[in-house]
């Protein structure tokens, strides 16, 4: 049967994890959560050093997901790496005017880049958040959500969909998780806490908050169950 829908829980392997795009909304949900379940992190990001404070679990580092010399000093060393990368910016203006700070392709090429340092220094296992709506379940996205794609987020979609194929086509033993409408809050909007996960691009809410989204990355660096799946991750209606 291919719904997975378990409570995401803590576990007791401590791992060595790397986020990259730590400094994004997701990103920090997906650091705080590693921290808190006692693995050692690594946050990357053009601005790590500004938004984390270093310490015995964490480290904090700079750099851009666009230089690969960055990147492959960020990677090796590490059991996994969590990829969370996106343009943190309005998005009416970015498909106006163009983006401001962040590479329109920043996903693409910064995922490839990923990949290839993970293949030098002999890294397994990847964890890429996508978007709900591309890949796998793009048939499967509301009339509402088609027209927002196309009008306004319409250059991201394309470079996740390029994302996704570099993720499929890395070796890795990758997993790709596909969140719908992100909110910044658990509870916010009638969304509880718990994400509702399934493998075969299956919903309840359209909303998910983002620490919810985080469980989900977390638990997929750690278990097997979910390698090589797009995994659906909505929230739960209260």
């Amino acid at each position: 049967m291919d719904i997975v829908h378990r409570p995401v829980a803590g576990h007791c392997a401590s791992l060595k994890v790397l986020v990259v795009g730590a400094t994004g909304g997701t990103g920090q949900a997906t650091v705080e959560r590693l921290v808190a379940e006692g693995h050692t992190v690594t946050a990357f990001s053009r601005r790590a050093s500004i938004r984390f404070s270093a310490s015995e679990q964490l480290t904090a580092l700079d750099g851009d997901v666009l230089q690969l010399a960055d990147v492959e000093r960020a990677v090796q060393g590490h059991d996994a790496v969590i990829v969370t990368l996106g343009i943190n910016e309005n998005p009416l203006r970015v498909r106006l005017f163009g983006s401001a700070a962040t590479a329109l392709d920043v996903r693409s090429r910064g995922t490839r880049n990923v990949v290839a340092a993970m293949r030098k220094h002999g890294v397994s296992r990847l964890v890429v958040q996508s978007s709900y709506g591309v890949g796998e379940t793009r048939k499967l996205l509301r009339l509402v959500d088609r027209l927002l794609f196309a009008l306004l987020l319409k250059p991201q979609m394309a470079d996740t969909e390029l994302q996704e194929q570099t993720v499929r086509a890395s070796g890795m033993d990758w997993v790709l998780a596909q969140p719908v409408h992100l909110v910044d809050v658990a509870g916010a909007d009638g969304v509880a806490a718990e994400p509702y996960v399934a493998t075969d691009g299956s919903t309840a809410a359209m909303k998910v908050a983002r620490s919810s989204v985080a469980r989900f990355l977390v638990r997929a660096a750690l278990e097997r169950g979910f390698i090589g799946r797009t995994v659906a991750v909505s929230g739960q209606e209260i």
